[in-house]
């Protein structure tokens, strides 16, 4: 069974103590590949050591978190766009990128500003993005729907939103990024999941964040992604062979893995 997690920061501090038995326990679990999403420029060089360390299953992406966008944002984004443009091939993203209404709703001009600028890029490049998306459904989707090119992709990184804003995302030509929330009691994955084809949907982690039961609430990495896996089959009805098969080709497929 291979299993792809499609977002995961396993570059970060969190995993600096074990993160060689972190990346065999996920070798074990079956899963092959690891896409990392960049957060600001002070994240860079971590994420690119990762990457040369493990070329063959670290496969790094390059964007501006939302929650990074401060006062100085424009010469942030001069810099990552430096670092993307300088080896587009080196990145099967453009991510993680986004808008966020849930630290500080003040910055949503410069948030808005930020994230359209990296789409052109994505589209300038012909790669996907990967959508931060927290309590922004409606933001995200007035900067996407006012672009809307025909080649635009990507995924709404964590989806956590109801059925009508899953039918939109798709219809804009994205995936849904499913981690640990569903597997969450509350969660309300449950009523959404079933009604949206598989061939919809990606593997994710967040890892370190977001870690699925029963270690919610505790460091999540990507072996965890098993019960995400298990929680799938049960709401399809299916294996979690056929679950992992599915959601890998989609992973293939969009990042050109």
């Amino acid at each position: 069974m291979r299993i792809i997690d499609t977002h995961t920061h396993i570059y970060l501090p969190e995993f600096d103590d074990d993160r060689e038995s972190m990346l065999f326990r996920a070798e074990q679990a079956g899963v092959t590949d690891f896409l990392l999403p960049n957060v600001d420029a002070k994240s860079i060089p971590a994420l690119i050591k990762l990457y040369q360390e493990n070329p063959d299953n670290c496969h790094p992406m390059m964007g501006l978190h939302p929650c990074s966008v401060k006062e100085d944002f424009e010469a942030e984004l001069k810099l990552i766009k430096g670092v993307l443009f300088g080896q587009p091939e080196l990145f099967v993203a453009v991510g993680e990128i986004g808008i966020d209404m849930y630290w500080d709703k003040s910055t949503l001009p410069r948030q808005q500003i930020a994230f359209a600028t990296q789409i052109h890029w994505a589209l300038e490049l012909d790669k996907p993005i990967a959508i931060h998306c927290r309590d922004a459904f409606d933001e995200i989707f007035e900067v996407l729907e006012k672009i809307a090119a025909p080649n635009l992709k990507g995924v709404f990184h964590c989806f956590t939103g109801n059925l009508e804003q899953a039918h939109r995302a798709i219809d804009l030509g994205l995936l849904l990024g499913i981690g640990g929330v569903a597997t969450f009691k509350n969660g309300g994955l449950d009523r959404v999941l079933p009604e949206i084809d598989l061939k919809h949907l990606l593997l994710e982690t967040d890892a370190p964040y977001l870690a699925p039961v029963p270690y919610r609430g505790k460091r999540n990495e990507p072996s965890y992604l098993t019960y995400v896996v298990a929680q799938l089959a049960h709401f399809y009805n299916a294996t979690p062979e056929h679950i992992a098969q599915v959601t890998t080709r989609n992973a293939i497929n969009l990042f050109e893995l």
